[in-house]
This record gives C-alpha cells, structure tokens and sequence, in this order.
C-alpha cells in the first residue's frame, strides 16, 4: 500500500470527504472528526496497510492531522 501522505489523504477521503486533510492540525481537537469517523478511519488503516491499531494508539495527538496519521502507521508497519 502506499505509504505517502498523499495515498493516505485518499483513504481518509474516502471516510469523510469534505475535510482539509492536508492542512488541518486539529481534527481531533475541532471535533471535525467524531466518534465513528474514527472508528472508520481505524478500520480502513487496518485493512489498507494490514496493522492493527491498538487501543493505547488511539489518542488525540496520533488523530489530529494526516501526518499524525501517517507517523502512527508507520510506526505500526516497523513494529510488525
């Protein structure tokens, strides 16, 4: 899968599409995202790049921009 800030701006697209995924810092903290665009966002990470996303990694500071996002899933893919 790719592990671009851009392909993973296309896979948050796909969960919710009107968001500036590109320059937003606070999806988190602006309530842009809410509980089940989380949710979603979890589920299409685990399937696109094959991790789990464990609970302790579900937190503010790893939700609230795509580079945040991207950090968390790379961290995740070295790990495996």
């Amino acid at each position: 899968m790719d592990t671009t800030l851009e392909g993973l701006i296309e896979l948050l697209q796909d969960v919710k599409e009107d968001v500036d995924y590109e320059t937003c810092t606070t999806l988190i903290d602006d309530h842009v995202l809410d509980s089940f665009d989380i949710l979603s966002i979890i589920s299409t990470l685990n399937d696109a790049y094959d991790i789990s996303i464990p609970a302790a990694e579900i937190v503010p500071e790893n939700f609230n921009s795509a580079a945040s996002l991207l950090a968390m899933v790379e961290r995740l893919i070295d790990e495996d």
